[in-house]
């Protein structure tokens, strides 16, 4: 069984036991979070729309982190421009544990 979930501003195709990175979640480590956008749900049948509207996904809360730095450049030709600039984005790390629905 599986679902697509949305969750800040991406779609996720998550099975039970999947560990997954999203964007960062105001939930501490060790806590249960509940995805209520539920998109579509596979397996014997397949529900999508408003047949998947009352359906959840429960997961975990494993980490919070930073992904790899980014380095973002601009440079202009011939007058003397250049933009040096850094990005990490920060990440929760969930574990999926029970698909409802």
């Amino acid at each position: 069984m599986y679902a697509i979930i949305a969750t800040g501003g991406k779609q996720y195709k998550v099975s039970e036991g999947d560990v997954i990175d999203v964007e960062k979640l105001d939930v501490e480590t060790g806590k249960e979070v509940t995805f209520d956008q539920v998109l579509a749900i596979g397996g014997e049948a397949f529900k999508a729309g408003a047949e998947a509207a009352g359906a959840s996904v429960t997961a975990t809360v494993m980490d919070q982190g930073r992904g790899k730095k980014v380095t973002v450049y601009h440079y202009k030709p011939k007058t003397g421009y250049h933009k040096k600039n850094g990005h990490r984005q920060a990440y929760t790390r969930v574990k999926i544990d029970k698909i409802n629905g």
